[in-house]
Protein backbone atom coordinates (compact mmCIF):
# COMPACT_ATOMS: atom_id res chain seq x y z
CA UNK A 1 0.00 0.00 0.00
CA UNK A 2 1.34 3.52 -0.41
CA UNK A 3 2.44 5.40 1.96
CA UNK A 4 0.33 8.51 3.86
CA UNK A 5 1.10 11.68 4.86
CA UNK A 6 -1.22 12.62 7.37
CA UNK A 7 -1.30 16.55 8.96
CA UNK A 8 -3.35 17.10 12.15
CA UNK A 9 -3.77 21.11 13.14
CA UNK A 10 -4.89 22.06 16.87
CA UNK A 11 -3.89 24.79 18.69
CA UNK A 12 -1.55 24.53 22.30
CA UNK A 13 -4.53 24.64 24.63
CA UNK A 14 -6.39 21.87 23.07
CA UNK A 15 -6.71 19.06 25.38
CA UNK A 16 -7.88 15.47 25.32
CA UNK A 17 -8.89 14.54 29.39
CA UNK A 18 -5.95 15.97 30.90
CA UNK A 19 -3.37 15.33 28.48
CA UNK A 20 -2.27 17.76 25.42
CA UNK A 21 -4.19 16.51 22.46
CA UNK A 22 -0.90 16.33 20.82
CA UNK A 23 0.80 14.06 22.86
CA UNK A 24 -2.20 12.28 23.29
CA UNK A 25 -2.13 12.12 19.19
CA UNK A 26 1.15 10.57 19.32
CA UNK A 27 0.54 8.17 21.92
CA UNK A 28 -2.69 6.72 19.91
CA UNK A 29 -0.43 6.68 16.88
CA UNK A 30 2.39 4.77 19.14
CA UNK A 31 -0.67 2.09 20.22
CA UNK A 32 -1.40 0.92 16.86
CA UNK A 33 2.35 0.89 15.92
CA UNK A 34 3.10 3.86 13.39
CA UNK A 35 6.60 4.24 13.50
CA UNK A 36 6.96 7.96 14.51
CA UNK A 37 5.63 11.13 14.60
CA UNK A 38 6.41 15.01 14.70
CA UNK A 39 5.26 18.19 16.33
CA UNK A 40 5.35 21.83 15.53
CA UNK A 41 4.33 24.77 16.93
CA UNK A 42 3.83 28.06 14.91
CA UNK A 43 5.32 31.37 15.32
CA UNK A 44 1.78 32.92 14.32
CA UNK A 45 -1.58 31.45 12.39
CA UNK A 46 -4.88 31.98 12.02
CA UNK A 47 -7.85 29.81 11.86
CA UNK A 48 -11.21 29.54 10.81
CA UNK A 49 -12.59 32.09 12.99
CA UNK A 50 -9.87 34.74 11.31
CA UNK A 51 -8.45 35.45 14.47
CA UNK A 52 -4.18 36.38 14.15
CA UNK A 53 -2.31 34.62 16.98
CA UNK A 54 1.27 34.99 16.88
CA UNK A 55 3.89 34.41 19.71
CA UNK A 56 4.39 37.05 21.36
CA UNK A 57 5.19 38.28 25.50
CA UNK A 58 1.52 39.10 25.33
CA UNK A 59 0.06 35.71 23.45
CA UNK A 60 0.23 33.44 26.71
CA UNK A 61 -3.12 31.85 26.22
CA UNK A 62 -2.34 28.39 24.01
CA UNK A 63 -3.59 29.63 21.27
CA UNK A 64 -0.84 29.49 18.86
CA UNK A 65 -1.08 26.59 16.22
CA UNK A 66 -0.16 23.31 16.59
CA UNK A 67 1.07 20.88 13.50
CA UNK A 68 0.69 17.04 14.39
CA UNK A 69 2.60 14.90 11.22
CA UNK A 70 2.76 11.52 10.61
CA UNK A 71 4.30 9.12 7.69
CA UNK A 72 2.53 5.91 7.96
CA UNK A 73 0.73 3.46 5.83
CA UNK A 74 -2.60 4.02 3.98
CA UNK A 75 -3.84 0.82 6.50
CA UNK A 76 -2.38 2.58 8.95
CA UNK A 77 -3.69 5.72 8.35
CA UNK A 78 -7.54 4.38 7.80
CA UNK A 79 -7.28 2.64 10.95
CA UNK A 80 -5.76 5.61 13.07
CA UNK A 81 -8.78 8.08 11.44
CA UNK A 82 -11.18 5.63 12.57
CA UNK A 83 -10.22 5.38 15.81
CA UNK A 84 -9.83 9.08 16.28
CA UNK A 85 -13.47 9.33 14.45
CA UNK A 86 -14.97 7.56 17.63
CA UNK A 87 -13.38 9.85 19.95
CA UNK A 88 -15.60 12.64 18.03
CA UNK A 89 -12.29 14.84 18.55
CA UNK A 90 -13.88 17.66 15.73
CA UNK A 91 -10.38 18.52 14.33
CA UNK A 92 -8.99 19.29 10.96
CA UNK A 93 -6.59 17.10 9.15
CA UNK A 94 -4.88 16.56 5.86
CA UNK A 95 -3.72 13.06 4.04
CA UNK A 96 -1.84 13.07 1.14
CA UNK A 97 -0.61 9.90 -0.96
CA UNK A 98 3.08 10.63 -0.94
CA UNK A 99 6.44 8.52 -2.29
CA UNK A 100 8.69 7.65 0.13
CA UNK A 101 12.27 6.12 1.38
CA UNK A 102 15.58 6.10 1.73
CA UNK A 103 18.31 7.61 -0.15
Amino acid sequence: MQPTYLKFYLTEKQKHGDTPLYEWLLEQAKSIGVPGGSVFRAIAGYGRHGSLHAETFIELGGELPIQVEFILEGRQAEEFLATLRAYELNIRYVRYAITAGLV
